[in-house]
């Protein structure tokens, strides 16, 4: 059975602990804080296998070079670092390019590790899935998705319907508790859908306590993320609506799509 932790960093980053069983050698998703992983390892009576990395923004990566030291002085060993190829990540010595590789066996984890592209956030963005849990770093959030920092529309379009093709339980692990903020936006855009109210009031009673709201689901994110939904013929009406001085003659679903993601960047 693989037990993942949630370790906080910042304002509101999610670090994630990988533990198979009862190993003592644990994984980590996109450490950005090496101190909030290392006093959870100390506590824990833990040690750190390695690291996954999903993309290269500083608050995924800054803690790669200390949790490296910190493996170094405290086992002798030299950490398992993997990450995108493509972005060049200091301290990754496992680089992976998905055109090459889509699965992983790593040490201390029985199951595999699938490799999923997901470009859109930044151009070499990968996801990681094992068993029925997904890693999504900044790609797929619960109720949104990521900025196209990067990336294009059409890419970041193209790497969400890759993820809503996994099984509707799949856990979905992202990196930010933005759900909150997401929902209200989602609600401007898909006011009349009652699954999204009813989770709105759930997310806010959750947040209210201080509780968080990731793990999502596969399934749950179908129903209620709007970047999921832009086939929807009352999401695209209230897009037209929005979007009533443009000429959107030529209306498809990436069109909806794009413009949702602009309509949430000013929002």
């Amino acid at each position: 059975m693989l037990t993942i932790t949630a370790v906080n960093a910042f304002n509101d980053n999610y670090i994630w602990v990988l533990q198979q069983d009862t190993q003592s050698h644990v994984y980590v998703v996109d450490p950005g804080d090496a101190d909030v992983v290392i006093n959870y390892l100390a506590s824990n009576q833990l040690q750190l296998a390695g690291i996954l990395i999903t993309h290269h923004h500083r608050d995924h990566t800054g803690g790669i070079a200390k949790l490296s030291e910190y493996t170094r002085n405290t086992t002798g060993e030299t950490l398992r670092v993997y990450g995108p190829k493509q972005e060049n990540i200091a301290g990754v010595n496992q680089p992976i390019d998905p055109k090459l590789i889509d699965e992983l066996n790593i040490p201390y984890i029985n199951a595999k590790v699938t490799i999923l592209s997901v470009p859109g956030h930044t151009a070499g963005h990968i996801a990681y899935v094992i068993e029925d849990n997904l890693f999504c770093g900044d790609t797929l959030f619960s109720a949104g998705c990521g900025r196209l920092f990067e990336g294009t529309s059409a890419q970041m379009h193209h790497s969400l319907s890759q993820l809503t093709q996994l099984p509707s339980q799949t856990k979905v692990y992202c990196a930010h508790e933005y759900t909150l903020s997401n929902l209200k936006f989602a609600l401007r855009v898909d006011p009349q859908n009652p699954q999204l109210r009813y989770y709105m009031d759930k997310v806010t009673e959750l947040r209210a306590k201080g509780i968080a709201t990731i793990p999502s689901t596969i399934g749950l994110e179908l129903a209620i993320n709007p970047f999921l939904r832009a086939r929807d013929a009352q999401i695209q009406h209230n897009i037209k609506q929005h979007f009533c001085d443009q000429n959107l003659t030529h209306f498809d679903t990436l069109t909806c799509f794009s413009l949702l993601r602009q309509w949430k960047d000013i929002f």
